[in-house]
């Protein structure tokens, strides 16, 4: 029998030890972290990336301290699932090498979510004598694109988008090396070889400028509307300060009423706009950097034309706020000296731009000109939203920096694809004990969406090596994700189709996300979904578990003035209650206005 881990101590006599460990370990720094960790402990052996996990082979007598050093000094990026070890007889390695990536057929891997931009990589493009000097790609294994530019695992510059780049000797000398923080770091690229930055106008034509960062911050500083082309997919800029440029915006857009985002330089400008706890704080500067939900303040900042114009958010207490992720913010934020909108590059409910072409194709009449950059995007990647609620953060988008790290079940299951419903669409994939959610797809109302959906979810069925088995839809009809999943089983009849109730999915989403089965009474007042009954429920009671539910108790049918005009439109579902209890003469309709009678409603 081979012997396990669990049986090693400290002997002083040489052992090998053959260790899988498996987590996001690719795209993190793994390998020279084990590279160094082996050296530290005077090990021979080697190290390689799979398809599935990182393989490890070490020998010498100190192996009980690496493996105990393995997973308690492990890069911060890293988040191991498990590691498995069995001891053996030493082969009589005579160094430690990083071997190879190997590909293994039908096996998969975790997928690191993009990083935001490390303080080392901060100080090399704010340092005038480093070569990275300005340099809005600067990047290294603890930081910078990761899943928007992955085509396929093993994670290797080949299977990225970067391999279009050729790196100069200086960037492949520190690739090559395990003791530099750049070892096997993707995307690593500097000014003389890797990705550059151009400003265009709407109509395409180059703008001349000796620094397009420069030429965009004083651009942005006149009041445009600039499109930036980021890490997945563009974001509309403009100055948060101005009332005038947040309105045309919003009429470009078609965005009347919902909040903007806004990107302030530093954590010390996010606490002059907002009242920041230390639960946001943390959020706000972590490396996932998502946008967070934080109540305005209301007293004065220290410089009144900085103020954030009411119009970002009108009507509401909060703030979307988020710092810089990537260099091309830092530099950009520095320049301007503005807090910024920050918003997602597209027509109100269309999926974000994120090509080049498409965007000037799409984005012309809202932006005035363009930043563009030559590093392709192969998976669209709107920004997280968060919110800090009893002191922890929630999630009410989850995308960049979050997406694709799995959901992890307390059971194995079948190899499943979960549609999703219409609205803020998600769609899941599970294999194993992982289910993988998908990053924020959007409203399903139009073609565009529909087919960042499917290619989406080609992709994830690529890097995690999943071919359902079982396909679940909303019982709606007419959604499209419905549409797609009947169609789905159409083309492949061994599917199994399984229709799940709206509400009974978010019950079983609550007991999964606090360990529980269940039974529970489930309250879901989430809007509409479509019944077992074939009517419209919203507002519904619930005895439910995993695998099922009897609905106990609902509000009341009443007509739904205009269809689906109601869900958009709530008034018009007041109007039918008032309607429905015979207070019909609470309300006049005058054409497109209606007017209250006070007194009947006193």
């Amino acid at each position: 029998m081979t012997p396990s881990a669990d049986n090693l101590t400290n002997t002083g006599e040489a052992c090998l030890a053959r260790t899988k460990v498996r987590g996001v370990v690719q795209g993190v720094g793994f390998r020279p972290f084990i590279f160094r960790l082996a050296h530290e402990h005077g090990l021979t052996g080697w190290v390689r990336n799979t398809s599935s996990e990182v393989d490890i082979e070490v020998e010498g007598e100190k192996v009980e301290l690496f493996l105990a050093d393995l997973e308690a000094k492990a890069p911060p990026m890293a988040r191991i699932e498990r590691v498995t070890t069995t001891i053996h007889p030493p082969k009589g390695y005579t160094e430690f090498v990083i071997e190879d990536s190997l590909a293994n057929v039908g096996e998969y891997q975790l997928v690191s979510p993009d990083i935001a931009t490390c303080r080392e990589c901060q100080n090399e493009i704010l340092s005038p004598d480093d070569r990275r000097y300005r340099y809005p790609f600067t990047n290294c294994t603890n930081c910078g694109p990761r899943f928007t530019i992955i085509e396929d695992i093993p994670y290797d510059r080949a299977r990225t988008t970067m391999h279009h780049f050729r790196m100069c000797p200086q960037c492949q000398r520190e690739y090559d090396n395990p003791l530099n923080r750049r070892f096997h770091a993707q995307p690593n690229a500097c000014p003389r070889c890797g990705p550059h930055l151009t400003l265009v106008d709407n109509g395409g034509n180059p703008v001349i400028c000796d620094d397009p960062v420069v030429a965009t911050a004083d651009l942005l500083k006149q009041g445009r509307i600039v499109a930036i082309k980021g890490l997945g997919g563009f974001l509309l800029a403009c100055d948060a300060t101005n009332p005038q440029t947040v309105n045309l915006l919003r009429d470009r857009k078609r965005r009347p009423g919902k909040p903007f985002a806004v990107m302030v330089p530093t954590m010390e400008d996010a606490k002059r706009h907002c009242i920041v706890s230390p639960e946001e704080e943390k959020l706000l500067e972590s490396y996932q950097c998502p946008i967070v939900l934080i109540e305005k303040s209301d007293s004065p900042i220290e410089n009144w034309k900085l103020k954030i114009a009411t119009e970002v958010a009108p009507g509401i207490k909060y703030l979307g706020i988020m710092l810089p992720y990537t260099p091309l913010h830092h530099l950009l934020l520095r320049e301007v000296g503005l807090p910024l909108i920050m918003t997602s590059g597209n027509l109100s409910e269309e999926p974000i731009a994120r090509d080049n072409d498409e965007s000037l194709r799409r984005l012309r009449d809202i932006a005035d000109y363009f930043l563009l950059h030559n590093r392709d995007i192969h998976s669209r990647y709107d920004d997280s939203v968060y919110i800090v609620e009893g002191g922890s953060p929630r999630a009410v988008r989850r995308a960049r920096g979050y997406a694709p790290y799995p959901i992890f079940l307390p059971f194995k299951t079948r190899q499943i694809l979960a549609c999703g419903a219409e609205e803020k669409n998600t769609f899941c994939l599970t294999r194993e004990n992982h289910a993988f959610v998908s990053q924020h797809v959007g409203d399903m109302e139009n073609e565009e969406t529909l087919e960042q959906f499917e290619s989406t979810i080609e992709l994830y069925q690529r890097l995690f090596r999943i071919q359902p088995e079982v396909v679940a839809h909303d019982m709606h009809p007419e959604y499209l994700a419905t549409k797609y999943a009947l169609e789905l089983a159409e083309r492949e009849p061994d599917l199994e189709l399984v229709p799940v109730q709206h509400h009974h999915a978010h019950v079983v989403s609550c007991l999964v996300e606090n360990g529980a089965t269940g039974p529970v009474i489930g309250v879901a007042f989430d809007g509409t979904g479509y019944g077992t009954d074939g009517t419209i429920w919203g507002g519904e009671f619930l005895i439910a578990d995993w695998s099922g539910f009897e609905r106990v108790g609902h509000l009341e049918y009443i007509p739904m003035p205009g269809g689906a005009a109601a869900i958009k439109k709530p008034y018009r579902m007041a109007l039918s209650y008032l309607f429905s209890l015979g207070m019909a003469d609470a309300f006049t309709v005058h054409g497109s206005r209606t007017e209250l009678t006070p007194s009947r409603l006193s």
